[in-house]
């Protein structure tokens, strides 16, 4: 991935040492134009940390981080449904094609499309009990081998929130 931030252009690589500050670990020399711009890459390159994490976590289970923000999304409307319009309008990453996304989730056994009853134009999503099983299989694993839970107090993620969420304004 490469960012570039006024004259400055960085390659992001992901096979570093989680411990070095982000300077080192971008192996970036000349500082930063402003702490504003080292922390939108910052965010970034963090966020990239942890999506090849999940992503490496989920391989197991044949999905990947939009099936399982797919999941997540239809498992909160549980026992309902969703049209695709409205869980396009909520997931995290929004590059794939969600029909494909939906027929690989559907043809897995995780999720069911049924048509609409009250518009026969329109199809219905919803998660089903292997579905919510797979969920809680995940959480588990994640909750056993969360190598990060100690990284930040409650309070200093609250505070993280606070800041990530005035950031995007």
């Amino acid at each position: 991935m490469t960012i570039y931030l006024k004259h400055t252009t960085f390659v992001i690589t992901n096979n570093v040492n989680t411990k070095m500050r982000l300077e080192e670990a971008i192996k970036q020399k000349k500082p930063f134009d402003s702490e504003l711009n080292k922390a939108v890459v910052n965010v970034v390159f963090t966020s990239n940390f942890f999506m090849d994490d999940m992503v490496r976590n989920l391989k197991e289970f044949d999905i990947n981080d939009q099936h399982y923000n797919v999941l997540r999304i239809l498992r909160g409307a549980y026992p309902g449904s969703l049209c695709p319009g409205e869980i396009k309008q909520v997931l995290l990453n929004k590059r794939g094609d969600l029909t494909r996304l939906i027929d690989k989730l559907v043809k897995l056994g995780y999720v069911n499309r049924d048509v609409n009853l009250e518009n026969r134009r329109m199809v219905d999503i919803s998660i089903n009990k292997e579905g919510l099983n797979l969920l809680n299989t995940i959480n588990k694993k994640f909750s056993k081998t969360n190598k990060y839970d100690n990284n930040l107090s409650e309070k200093e993620a609250k505070k993280l929130n606070a800041l990530l969420d005035k950031l995007r304004g």
